[in-house]
């Protein structure tokens, strides 16, 4: 397979990895950081803004999965190079939002309070 269908794969799981905070907090009605925010990345957009932008990123990662090449999900090398996108998304949305949210300070206050 040709590397350019490797990197679509991999992107096209980092924009589904992307959609999902986006959407999930956009249907629940709660605003959430977006790229439309002021400042952009860091201030609350609304849950509309949310619902639309999960669902561009949903699009988008459609587009790389099975707009380029031929992707199969039985296929344990198109499988994996878009779960290593969708993981590394994952782990850099956590440490992104969790400042906001409390989910990076949570882990190093509970360290401090157990007495470690």
């Amino acid at each position: 397979m040709p590397w350019y269908q490797y990197l679509s794969y991999f992107l096209g799981g980092m924009f589904v990895s992307n959609a999902i905070p986006h959407f999930v907090s956009g249907v629940m009605g709660r605003s959430f950081q977006s790229p439309f925010a002021t400042p952009s990345g860091k201030g609350l957009s609304s849950s509309t803004v949310n619902v639309l932008w999960g669902a561009f990123n949903i699009v988008l990662g459609y587009l790389l999965f099975y707009r380029v090449g031929y992707f199969d999900i039985r296929v344990t090398a198109d499988a994996g190079t878009a779960g290593l996108g969708a993981l590394l998304m994952a782990i850099m949305s956590a440490r992104i939002f969790g400042r906001f949210h409390g989910g990076e300070s949570l882990g190093k206050n509970n360290r401090s309070s157990s007495g470690e």
